[in-house]
């Protein structure tokens, strides 16, 4: 590894969820946030997930994040507000980021050091973040959307303009959607528009690949030593037989397909082919068979496996490990899958952030973690850890 550790030395919260105000001082170590469901351990992960780009990971939108429920004789709150203080991969750095109730639209503000950032994007000049929760458990059985959303945030950890490419994208295809559903198939403008999706969609579909195709080299070289099983990935459904292809002949047939395509198109109200169809197809190795036919707790751990997975690859190529938030990650593992789990989660070299309603589920992360009790809001120190 060649950077020093990124992790949260201070979390200030206000406003946000049901916490009316928290400050949090962190060390370095893993931290346990226990207590019982309810009690605002996902709130505080959730704000966490804040400190990358995109709606967190609950994808709410901000003024759902505004506190609902003030104490007595308090004020309804009017905004939120998320500050960390960290060690990130260039340095010490401030971090802010929240809204005002009075904000038109349901922006968020950003600031980086006290400075006004001028884009999201900035946030991974400094951190990088991947998280796993129990929404996310029936990934492989939910709809191919939820998976390129899952495929995305893999690659914009490691490529931080894929973000841009797929909105820029998104609103070129919209345009183009628009003109077409009102019949107003300007050749010239809808060149325009589809040589944009070209540029853009094969750069969305190239990046994917490569992350995929990393990915997937990392697995197999992990699978002798690992308790959880690997998984073999691949994407379907956009221009599979030219993914080793130049640039410029995916983007010759891809714009082949769109302009062939219009009338189709128009017809269903929508772009039928595309990047934005394209899913991640998730197999178990072992058993050479679909992720999505797997029992819940294999298709639990499987993903537990492509999320390490991931994280090794982003230490290997930014040289900093990133933040993990592992919501209920303990819940479905046996104690020796928790162990290997811990263990795991400590070669990486990153800091994380773990929840359950049980302490006594860390025993085995001993030392290497700061356990702190969650109740009605509030975070407290465990006077006591586990003992190993």
């Amino acid at each position: 590894m060649t950077g020093s550790k990124v992790h949260i030395e201070r979390l200030k919260l206000t406003g946000f969820r049901n916490y009316a105000s928290l400050s949090l001082d962190l060390e370095a170590r893993h931290v346990v946030l226990a207590g019982d469901n309810g009690a605002g351990k996902t709130n505080l992960m959730e704000a966490l997930s804040l400190l990358t780009p995109g709606r967190g990971m609950r994808r709410a939108p901000y003024g759902d994040l505004i506190k609902a429920n003030p104490g007595a004789g308090s004020a309804p709150a009017t905004g939120f507000s998320v500050f960390a203080s960290l060690e990130g991969m260039a340095g010490p750095v401030d971090i802010g980021t929240g809204m005002d109730g009075t904000e038109d639209g349901g922006s968020r503000r950003l600031r980086i050091n006290g400075a006004p950032a001028r884009a999201t994007d900035e946030l991974l000049e400094h951190l990088r973040l991947l998280w796993l929760t129990p929404s996310m458990d029936g990934l492989f059985t939910g709809s191919a959307g939820d998976r390129r959303r899952f495929l995305d945030r893999l690659v914009l950890s490691v490529d931080p303009a894929h973000g841009g490419r797929a909105l820029n994208y998104e609103r070129a295809m919209r345009s183009r959607n628009r003109l077409l559903s009102e019949g107003r198939a300007d050749p010239t403008w809808l060149d325009g528009l589809e040589g944009q999706m070209t540029e853009l969609g094969v750069a969305m579909a190239m990046a994917r690949n490569e992350v995929v195709s990393l990915l997937s080299d990392l697995i197999e070289s992990n699978t002798a030593h690992s308790v959880f099983p690997a998984a073999t990935v691949r994407l379907e459904g956009f221009l599979e037989e030219e993914a080793l292809a130049s640039a410029s002949d995916m983007e010759a047939a891809f714009a082949s397909m769109l302009a062939t395509g219009r009338r189709r198109d128009a017809a269903a109200g929508r772009t039928l082919s595309g990047p934005h169809r394209s899913d991640l197809i998730v197999h178990h190795r072992a058993k050479g068979m679909p992720a999505a036919l797997s029992s819940t707790g294999e298709q639990k751990a499987l993903l537990i496996g492509i999320v390490l997975g991931h994280a090794q690859l982003v230490r290997a190529m930014t040289g900093h490990a990133p933040i993990l938030l592992l919501d209920e990650i303990a819940a479905h593992l046996d104690e020796g899958r928790r162990a290997a789990l811990f263990d795991l989660i400590e070669a990486l070299e990153c800091q994380a952030f773990m929840t359950g309603t049980d302490a006594s589920m860390f025993a085995s992360l001993g030392p290497r973690g700061q356990i702190f009790r969650v109740s009605e809001g509030r975070v407290t120190p465990y006077k006591d850890e586990p003992a190993d």
